[in-house]
Protein backbone atom coordinates (compact mmCIF):
# COMPACT_ATOMS: atom_id res chain seq x y z
CA UNK A 1 0.00 0.00 0.00
CA UNK A 2 1.62 3.18 -1.27
CA UNK A 3 0.70 6.57 0.59
CA UNK A 4 -1.98 8.03 1.28
CA UNK A 5 -1.17 11.12 -1.60
CA UNK A 6 -0.28 8.57 -3.90
CA UNK A 7 -3.51 6.51 -3.71
CA UNK A 8 -5.37 9.81 -4.15
CA UNK A 9 -3.42 10.50 -7.40
CA UNK A 10 -4.49 7.29 -8.37
CA UNK A 11 -8.04 7.69 -6.99
CA UNK A 12 -8.35 10.72 -9.26
CA UNK A 13 -8.27 9.47 -12.36
CA UNK A 14 -9.96 5.98 -11.98
CA UNK A 15 -12.98 7.48 -9.73
CA UNK A 16 -13.92 9.01 -13.45
CA UNK A 17 -16.60 9.19 -14.93
CA UNK A 18 -19.01 8.86 -12.01
CA UNK A 19 -17.38 11.55 -9.90
CA UNK A 20 -17.60 15.02 -12.10
CA UNK A 21 -14.38 17.24 -11.86
CA UNK A 22 -16.73 20.52 -10.30
CA UNK A 23 -15.78 24.11 -11.61
CA UNK A 24 -14.14 26.49 -9.36
CA UNK A 25 -16.22 29.47 -10.00
CA UNK A 26 -14.75 33.25 -9.61
CA UNK A 27 -17.11 35.80 -7.41
CA UNK A 28 -16.90 39.27 -8.50
CA UNK A 29 -19.64 40.13 -6.54
CA UNK A 30 -18.64 38.80 -3.50
CA UNK A 31 -14.95 39.20 -4.17
CA UNK A 32 -15.65 43.07 -4.09
CA UNK A 33 -17.34 42.73 -1.18
CA UNK A 34 -15.32 41.09 0.87
CA UNK A 35 -11.82 42.17 -0.37
CA UNK A 36 -10.35 38.78 -1.79
CA UNK A 37 -10.62 36.79 -4.77
CA UNK A 38 -13.40 34.61 -4.44
CA UNK A 39 -13.35 30.83 -5.76
CA UNK A 40 -16.28 28.61 -5.02
CA UNK A 41 -15.62 24.96 -5.33
CA UNK A 42 -18.30 23.96 -6.58
CA UNK A 43 -19.23 20.63 -4.89
CA UNK A 44 -23.00 20.89 -4.98
CA UNK A 45 -22.69 20.26 -8.98
CA UNK A 46 -22.02 16.73 -7.93
CA UNK A 47 -24.40 13.86 -9.37
CA UNK A 48 -25.65 12.64 -5.69
CA UNK A 49 -25.11 16.50 -4.52
CA UNK A 50 -22.15 16.12 -2.55
CA UNK A 51 -18.12 16.06 -2.59
CA UNK A 52 -19.69 12.72 -0.21
CA UNK A 53 -19.77 10.98 -4.00
CA UNK A 54 -15.98 10.54 -3.95
CA UNK A 55 -15.23 8.65 -1.08
CA UNK A 56 -18.11 6.40 -1.73
CA UNK A 57 -17.10 5.44 -5.47
CA UNK A 58 -13.52 5.21 -4.54
CA UNK A 59 -14.69 2.54 -1.58
CA UNK A 60 -17.00 0.14 -3.78
CA UNK A 61 -14.57 0.39 -6.91
CA UNK A 62 -11.54 -1.01 -4.10
CA UNK A 63 -14.08 -4.19 -3.48
CA UNK A 64 -13.69 -7.32 -4.49
CA UNK A 65 -16.35 -9.80 -6.65
CA UNK A 66 -17.52 -11.38 -3.19
CA UNK A 67 -17.46 -8.74 -1.29
CA UNK A 68 -19.69 -6.79 -3.96
CA UNK A 69 -21.69 -9.99 -3.79
CA UNK A 70 -22.65 -9.83 -0.59
CA UNK A 71 -23.69 -6.00 -0.89
CA UNK A 72 -22.38 -2.88 1.24
CA UNK A 73 -24.02 -1.33 4.21
CA UNK A 74 -23.16 2.58 5.82
CA UNK A 75 -24.92 4.99 7.83
CA UNK A 76 -25.38 8.45 7.13
CA UNK A 77 -27.06 12.15 7.91
CA UNK A 78 -28.47 12.23 4.25
CA UNK A 79 -25.29 12.82 1.72
CA UNK A 80 -23.05 9.65 2.03
CA UNK A 81 -26.29 7.79 2.30
CA UNK A 82 -27.07 9.25 -1.53
CA UNK A 83 -23.04 8.83 -2.47
CA UNK A 84 -23.26 5.43 -1.25
CA UNK A 85 -26.46 4.23 -2.71
CA UNK A 86 -25.83 6.33 -6.68
CA UNK A 87 -22.33 4.68 -6.45
CA UNK A 88 -23.33 0.70 -5.54
CA UNK A 89 -26.28 1.33 -8.25
CA UNK A 90 -23.93 2.25 -10.95
CA UNK A 91 -21.87 -1.10 -9.76
CA UNK A 92 -24.73 -2.98 -9.80
CA UNK A 93 -24.62 -4.27 -6.14
CA UNK A 94 -26.73 -3.84 -3.23
CA UNK A 95 -26.73 -1.11 -0.52
CA UNK A 96 -28.24 -0.76 2.75
CA UNK A 97 -28.28 2.59 4.42
CA UNK A 98 -29.42 3.03 7.89
CA UNK A 99 -30.44 7.00 8.85
CA UNK A 100 -31.27 8.32 12.27
CA UNK A 101 -35.19 9.18 12.19
CA UNK A 102 -34.14 12.92 12.03
CA UNK A 103 -32.34 12.86 8.94
CA UNK A 104 -33.59 15.30 6.57
CA UNK A 105 -36.73 13.87 4.38
CA UNK A 106 -35.21 14.99 1.24
CA UNK A 107 -32.39 13.31 1.62
CA UNK A 108 -33.78 9.84 2.55
CA UNK A 109 -36.21 10.16 -0.44
CA UNK A 110 -33.02 10.66 -2.59
CA UNK A 111 -31.68 7.74 -0.79
CA UNK A 112 -35.23 5.80 -1.75
CA UNK A 113 -34.94 6.47 -4.89
CA UNK A 114 -31.33 5.16 -5.70
CA UNK A 115 -33.01 1.81 -5.05
CA UNK A 116 -31.11 1.44 -1.50
CA UNK A 117 -32.74 -0.27 1.35
CA UNK A 118 -33.12 1.99 4.12
CA UNK A 119 -33.30 1.43 7.63
CA UNK A 120 -34.40 4.01 10.03
CA UNK A 121 -33.07 4.30 13.56
CA UNK A 122 -34.35 6.17 16.62
CA UNK A 123 -31.88 8.31 17.89
CA UNK A 124 -28.75 10.49 16.73
CA UNK A 125 -26.57 9.57 13.84
CA UNK A 126 -24.10 7.48 16.07
CA UNK A 127 -26.84 5.01 17.06
CA UNK A 128 -27.53 4.68 13.42
CA UNK A 129 -24.20 4.19 12.75
CA UNK A 130 -23.53 1.54 15.36
CA UNK A 131 -26.94 -0.23 13.76
CA UNK A 132 -25.72 -0.05 10.59
CA UNK A 133 -21.98 -1.64 10.92
CA UNK A 134 -23.74 -4.32 13.73
CA UNK A 135 -25.48 -5.55 10.87
CA UNK A 136 -22.61 -5.30 8.28
CA UNK A 137 -20.79 -7.83 10.45
CA UNK A 138 -23.87 -10.30 11.32
CA UNK A 139 -23.95 -10.62 7.46
CA UNK A 140 -20.12 -10.96 6.42
CA UNK A 141 -20.38 -7.73 4.35
CA UNK A 142 -18.52 -4.31 4.21
CA UNK A 143 -19.52 -1.60 6.25
CA UNK A 144 -18.68 2.14 4.63
CA UNK A 145 -18.04 4.34 7.00
CA UNK A 146 -18.73 8.36 6.36
CA UNK A 147 -15.46 8.89 7.25
CA UNK A 148 -13.76 5.79 8.96
CA UNK A 149 -12.12 4.48 6.18
CA UNK A 150 -8.66 4.81 4.13
CA UNK A 151 -10.47 4.55 0.83
CA UNK A 152 -13.07 6.89 1.30
CA UNK A 153 -10.56 9.33 2.70
CA UNK A 154 -8.68 8.86 -0.27
CA UNK A 155 -11.40 9.37 -2.66
CA UNK A 156 -12.27 12.85 -0.51
CA UNK A 157 -8.86 13.65 -0.80
CA UNK A 158 -9.65 13.94 -5.01
CA UNK A 159 -10.86 17.13 -4.51
CA UNK A 160 -7.76 18.41 -2.85
CA UNK A 161 -5.74 17.20 -6.25
CA UNK A 162 -8.12 19.17 -8.38
CA UNK A 163 -8.12 22.30 -6.29
CA UNK A 164 -4.29 22.41 -7.27
CA UNK A 165 -5.21 21.80 -10.75
CA UNK A 166 -7.04 24.69 -11.03
CA UNK A 167 -5.39 27.15 -9.25
CA UNK A 168 -1.85 26.44 -7.50
CA UNK A 169 -1.56 29.86 -6.29
CA UNK A 170 -4.74 29.36 -4.33
CA UNK A 171 -3.73 31.31 -0.19
CA UNK A 172 -6.29 29.62 1.57
CA UNK A 173 -9.07 26.88 1.59
CA UNK A 174 -12.11 27.08 4.08
CA UNK A 175 -14.03 23.60 4.35
CA UNK A 176 -17.02 23.01 7.18
CA UNK A 177 -15.86 19.90 9.29
CA UNK A 178 -17.51 17.62 10.57
CA UNK A 179 -15.58 14.18 11.47
CA UNK A 180 -12.86 14.90 9.38
CA UNK A 181 -13.21 13.33 6.19
CA UNK A 182 -13.39 16.37 3.34
CA UNK A 183 -10.84 17.83 5.69
CA UNK A 184 -8.67 15.38 6.29
CA UNK A 185 -8.32 14.33 2.76
CA UNK A 186 -8.50 17.32 0.90
CA UNK A 187 -5.63 18.64 3.25
CA UNK A 188 -3.47 16.11 2.61
CA UNK A 189 -3.77 16.39 -0.99
CA UNK A 190 -3.16 20.03 -0.68
CA UNK A 191 -0.75 20.00 1.53
CA UNK A 192 1.70 17.54 -0.63
CA UNK A 193 1.70 19.98 -3.55
CA UNK A 194 1.53 22.99 -1.90
CA UNK A 195 2.44 23.16 1.68
CA UNK A 196 2.00 27.16 2.00
CA UNK A 197 -2.05 26.62 1.40
CA UNK A 198 -3.42 27.58 4.81
CA UNK A 199 -6.54 24.75 5.52
CA UNK A 200 -9.26 26.95 7.71
CA UNK A 201 -11.28 24.41 9.27
CA UNK A 202 -15.31 25.63 9.98
CA UNK A 203 -17.44 24.51 12.77
CA UNK A 204 -21.31 25.47 13.65
CA UNK A 205 -21.17 26.75 17.49
CA UNK A 206 -23.38 23.97 17.73
CA UNK A 207 -21.88 21.19 16.64
CA UNK A 208 -17.75 21.38 17.32
CA UNK A 209 -17.11 17.66 17.76
CA UNK A 210 -14.10 17.44 15.80
CA UNK A 211 -12.99 21.59 16.72
CA UNK A 212 -12.92 19.98 20.35
CA UNK A 213 -11.43 17.20 20.13
CA UNK A 214 -8.29 19.35 18.65
CA UNK A 215 -8.29 21.39 20.87
CA UNK A 216 -7.87 18.65 23.70
CA UNK A 217 -5.62 16.73 21.83
CA UNK A 218 -8.18 13.83 22.61
CA UNK A 219 -11.28 12.75 21.13
CA UNK A 220 -14.01 14.24 23.77
CA UNK A 221 -17.67 13.85 24.80
CA UNK A 222 -19.64 17.01 22.85
CA UNK A 223 -22.75 18.46 23.86
CA UNK A 224 -24.36 19.12 20.05
CA UNK A 225 -27.27 20.97 19.68
CA UNK A 226 -29.44 21.55 16.15
CA UNK A 227 -27.84 23.80 13.50
CA UNK A 228 -28.66 24.40 9.60
CA UNK A 229 -25.08 22.36 9.00
CA UNK A 230 -26.33 19.56 9.82
CA UNK A 231 -23.96 17.49 7.38
CA UNK A 232 -21.12 18.22 10.12
CA UNK A 233 -22.54 16.93 12.91
CA UNK A 234 -22.50 13.63 14.78
CA UNK A 235 -19.63 12.01 16.64
CA UNK A 236 -16.37 10.51 15.83
CA UNK A 237 -15.38 6.97 16.13
CA UNK A 238 -12.71 6.62 18.79
CA UNK A 239 -9.96 5.25 16.24
CA UNK A 240 -10.92 7.02 13.10
CA UNK A 241 -8.32 7.64 10.67
CA UNK A 242 -9.39 11.56 10.29
CA UNK A 243 -8.67 12.64 13.33
CA UNK A 244 -4.63 12.29 12.89
CA UNK A 245 -5.48 13.84 9.81
CA UNK A 246 -7.05 17.10 10.88
CA UNK A 247 -4.55 17.42 13.85
CA UNK A 248 -1.81 17.46 10.77
CA UNK A 249 -3.22 19.66 8.23
CA UNK A 250 -5.39 22.51 9.61
CA UNK A 251 -3.95 25.89 10.22
CA UNK A 252 -6.68 28.07 11.82
CA UNK A 253 -9.95 26.80 13.20
CA UNK A 254 -13.44 29.07 13.57
CA UNK A 255 -16.87 28.57 14.77
CA UNK A 256 -19.97 30.50 13.17
CA UNK A 257 -23.58 30.94 14.56
CA UNK A 258 -26.84 29.80 12.69
CA UNK A 259 -27.07 33.92 11.88
CA UNK A 260 -23.91 33.69 10.31
CA UNK A 261 -24.75 30.43 8.05
CA UNK A 262 -28.24 31.46 7.06
CA UNK A 263 -26.37 34.81 5.96
CA UNK A 264 -23.98 33.19 4.32
CA UNK A 265 -26.68 30.95 2.47
CA UNK A 266 -28.59 33.71 1.56
CA UNK A 267 -25.92 35.32 -0.07
CA UNK A 268 -24.65 32.96 -2.22
CA UNK A 269 -28.30 32.60 -3.71
CA UNK A 270 -28.61 36.48 -4.06
CA UNK A 271 -25.07 36.69 -5.92
CA UNK A 272 -24.49 33.26 -7.55
CA UNK A 273 -28.08 31.68 -7.60
CA UNK A 274 -27.06 28.75 -6.01
CA UNK A 275 -28.81 26.40 -3.34
CA UNK A 276 -26.34 24.71 -1.29
CA UNK A 277 -26.91 23.23 2.32
CA UNK A 278 -26.13 24.57 5.80
CA UNK A 279 -23.07 23.32 6.10
CA UNK A 280 -21.27 25.00 2.53
CA UNK A 281 -22.99 28.12 4.46
CA UNK A 282 -21.02 27.48 7.24
CA UNK A 283 -17.50 27.41 5.33
CA UNK A 284 -18.59 30.55 3.32
CA UNK A 285 -19.41 31.92 6.97
CA UNK A 286 -16.09 31.36 8.12
CA UNK A 287 -14.40 33.57 5.77
CA UNK A 288 -16.90 36.34 5.83
CA UNK A 289 -16.32 36.52 9.70
CA UNK A 290 -12.38 36.38 8.85
CA UNK A 291 -12.11 38.35 5.84
CA UNK A 292 -10.30 41.12 7.13
CA UNK A 293 -7.05 38.46 7.24
CA UNK A 294 -7.67 37.55 3.73
CA UNK A 295 -7.81 41.16 1.60
CA UNK A 296 -5.75 40.78 -1.42
CA UNK A 297 -5.58 36.98 -1.45
CA UNK A 298 -7.20 33.90 -3.49
CA UNK A 299 -9.46 32.26 -1.34
CA UNK A 300 -11.07 28.90 -1.90
CA UNK A 301 -14.19 27.83 -0.46
CA UNK A 302 -15.84 24.48 -0.65
CA UNK A 303 -19.44 24.51 -1.21
CA UNK A 304 -20.02 20.44 -0.03
CA UNK A 305 -23.53 20.06 -1.16
CA UNK A 306 -26.67 21.26 -2.32
CA UNK A 307 -28.71 18.53 -0.41
CA UNK A 308 -31.26 20.81 1.68
CA UNK A 309 -35.09 20.74 2.10
CA UNK A 310 -37.12 23.47 0.61
CA UNK A 311 -38.81 24.86 3.45
CA UNK A 312 -35.65 24.55 5.49
CA UNK A 313 -33.94 26.47 2.69
CA UNK A 314 -36.32 29.20 2.48
CA UNK A 315 -36.83 29.75 6.12
CA UNK A 316 -32.61 30.18 5.99
CA UNK A 317 -32.62 32.44 3.38
CA UNK A 318 -35.63 34.76 4.29
CA UNK A 319 -33.58 36.22 6.98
Amino acid sequence: MGSLFEEMTEAHRAIRPQVSVTPLEHSPLLSAELGCELYFKCEHHQPSGSFKIRGATNKIRSLDAEAQRRGVFTASTGNHGLAVARAAKLAGIPATVYVAANAAPSKVAGIRALGAKLMVVDGASFDAELAGRQQAEAEGAVYISPYNDREVVVGQGTLGIELMEQDHALDAIFIATGAGGLMGGTGTAVKAINPAVQMIGVWPEASPVMLRALEAGRLVAVEEFPTLSDGTTGAIEPDSITFPLCQQVIDDRITVGEDEIATAMRRIAETEHWIVEGAAGAAFAGLIQQAHAWRGKRVAVVLCGRNIGHDTFRDAVAG
